[in-house]
């Protein structure tokens, strides 16, 4: 067995063995302030209802189911009485809550992984056992007080819960695809500089507005996160918008005969892939996946196509000129210079390119030369795939990087970019 499914398999197993253990718990022992209780469950599961429309790889798509849950592992007092839930009770109320809010959309196949679920209980878990054993003790208080140094303590506690989660995300990613764990980890931090950082500021601030006011504050203070999840909905379809511009600017291409149906979402695929194997995240990848989608867009200047739209095969004076086209035609589309650049640069000697320009020229040429000649189809079979990389070792002299190639063969040896996530801009 794989050491992936292996972790995959962990992490699953200890969240179900904490849910089923805090649901027996509580269901034996009965519920502690069951009004307030109720009144984190209505919200968790009202927010976990309320994911529906959440975009591909999208971080966060229930903000504020997580920030609800949150609240409630932080939640110490209720109207200035001790809540004195506990942990376990914490993971029960939030479990129950998330299957009520997330059971319409498993019913109709579009509801959170099991992977997500496994995240949030032990997310959860972790925050409600750093606060809830030390508050009814009174030790926070006793050793910090009440003003300043409590909210500081709450801040560092946001910030392990939010680390916790991150941890978690990209050891569930890094088993299921094998990528490098390092980016994946600060894809995940850098995410929390967005949405995250507005779950984990509305969950304290919630724990605080409760401890003060009691559960009726809960609905005034869901506002500002209701808002902020409708604005970051807007900012991710003009995203989604923008990509399928590129897509569709990326495909003109194809239409137009010069290039094999498939080869530019193929090499984007793929140079992602490569592109996380070595490192890139962030915005880094968004700009790699967007010049691999439009790496030959150049062709359209030309008066007499390319045969198989096959580039890597011409002289590279040739390539050079198609590349320079190229940039100029992306330069009008209103994408990010970088992109141009990369498009610009991919038929350069590699030891003149930066490492988003290698890595779009050897995916394309392998790409190019497992598309052509005889019993080679989309992609090619597995003894097109093995000449073209033994090819592409011959071009490390001048053509193509090294690493890059050895990249591109360990990646192509887990099964290329299949079950790659959507890459989300930093």
């Amino acid at each position: 067995m794989r050491p992936g499914v292996l972790t995959v398999g962990a992490v699953r197993t200890a969240a179900l063995l904490l849910a089923l253990a805090a649901l027996g718990s509580t269901l034996r022992h009965g519920i502690d302030r069951p009004g307030t209780a109720l009144a984190f469950v209505a919200l968790v599961a009202l927010g976990a209802l309320a994911r529906r429309g959440a975009a591909p790889g999208e971080r966060e798509p229930a903000p504020l189911a997580a920030a609800g849950a949150l609240a409630y592992a932080l939640l110490g007092e209720s109207a200035g009485n001790p809540a004195g839930h506990g942990v376990l009770q914490t993971v029960a109320v939030v479990t129950a809550a998330g299957l009520a809010g997330t059971a319409p959309h498993l019913a109709r196949g579009r509801g959170p992984g099991p992977d997500h679920l496994a995240r949030r209980v032990l997310t959860i878990g972790f925050a409600a056992l750093c606060f809830q054993p030390l508050h009814p003790s009174g030790a926070v208080v006793r050793h910090l007080g009440e003003g300043p140094p409590y909210v500081l303590s709450l801040g560092l506690l946001l910030l392990l819960t939010a680390l916790c989660d991150a941890v978690l995300a990209a050891l569930l990613l890094r088993a299921r695809t094998g990528f490098p764990y390092g980016p994946l980890l600060r894809d995940e931090l850098r995410a929390l500089l967005g949405i995250g950082s507005a779950v984990c500021a509305t969950g304290a601030v919630m724990a605080l507005g409760v401890a003060a006011a009691g559960p009726w504050a809960l609905p005034v203070l869901a506002v500002p996160l209701l808002l902020t999840q409708v604005s970051h909905r807007r900012y991710e379809a003009v995203r989604t918008v923008n990509r399928q511009t590129i897509a569709s600017l990326a495909r003109a291409t194809e239409v137009a005969g010069c290039t094999p149906p498939g080869h530019a979402r193929r090499v984007a695929a793929l140079s992602t892939a490569v592109g996380r194997e070595l490192g890139l995240s962030g915005t880094e990848l968004t700009v790699l996946e967007h010049a691999a989608l439009m790496h030959d867009i150049g062709q359209l200047s030309l008066v007499d196509p390319v045969e198989g739209g096959a580039t890597a095969l011409l002289p590279a004076e040739e390539q050079r000129r198609i590349a320079l086209l190229g940039g100029a035609v992306v330069r009008r589309t209103g994408v990010p210079p970088a992109v141009a650049v990369i498009v610009e640069r991919q038929a350069d000697p590699y030891r003149e390119q930066p490492l988003p320009a290698r890595i779009v020229r050897t995916v394309n040429a392998y790409d190019d030369l497992t598309s052509t000649g005889p019993g080679t189809g989309a992609g090619g079979g597995a003894g097109a795939a093995l000449d073209a990389l033994e090819r592409l070792r011959l071009g490390t002299a001048r053509d193509h990087h090294p690493d890059v190639v050895e990249c591109l063969a360990r990646v192509l040896a887990r099964g290329g970019a299949a079950g790659m996530t959507p890459v989300v801009p930093g």
